[in-house]
């Protein structure tokens, strides 16, 4: 950890905590980003809707009803009060783009420590597909040199090849190891 992470104003772990999948993409949503930054969600909004230019629609986007309810689902949401739209979602781009709108030494901080909490995201896929293709290797030298046939060695490559499969957020995948 640099000495620069270590000043950092938010836990990384609290920005990480915040960020979802949403089509495809790494996003946070506008109350999220609205509490970080030290605003009112609709102050965030605001300051996006009037330089709409800045943010197309990769960079922001408003969900629908489906993905709203099933971000909700993962997390627990008062049913009094509550929202009257449906949230924004900023990519990482749309983050950086905020910065130039939320004119605030606050938001320039926690816009640099949510960059670098999108850096390790980018790093972690990395490694895991680093991961996945030393895995593939394995598994074709194993199949070369006859190990595949060993009833044992099926059965640990199944458990492998289950927990590799990366989570695509519509199924929860079971923890752990079956032993039936």
């Amino acid at each position: 950890m640099s000495k620069d992470e270590s000043k950092s104003i938010i836990p990384a772990e609290r920005i990480e905590r915040s960020i979802y999948f949403v089509r495809g993409n790494k996003v946070l949503l506008d109350e999220d980003l609205a509490t970080l930054y030290g605003v009112e969600t609709k102050v965030l909004n605001q300051a996006m809707r009037r330089n709409l230019e800045r943010f197309p629609k990769d960079f922001a986007f408003r969900l629908n009803r489906k993905e709203w309810k099933n971000l909700k689902s993962q997390f627990v949401i008062s049913r009094w009060g509550g929202r009257r739209k449906l949230p924004m979602a900023f990519t990482e781009q749309g983050v950086a783009m905020l910065s130039g709108v939320l004119h605030s030494p606050q938001a320039v901080k926690v816009n640099i420590e949510i960059m670098r909490a999108f850096i390790r995201f980018r790093h972690t896929l990395t490694s895991l597909k680093d991961v996945s293709k030393e895995l593939t290797d394995l598994k074709s030298f194993l199949l070369k040199h006859s190990y595949a046939n060993d009833r044992e060695f099926k059965r640990i490559w199944q458990a492998i090849e289950k927990m590799a499969k990366p989570f695509n957020g519509k199924e929860q995948r079971k923890i752990g190891f079956d032993l039936n």
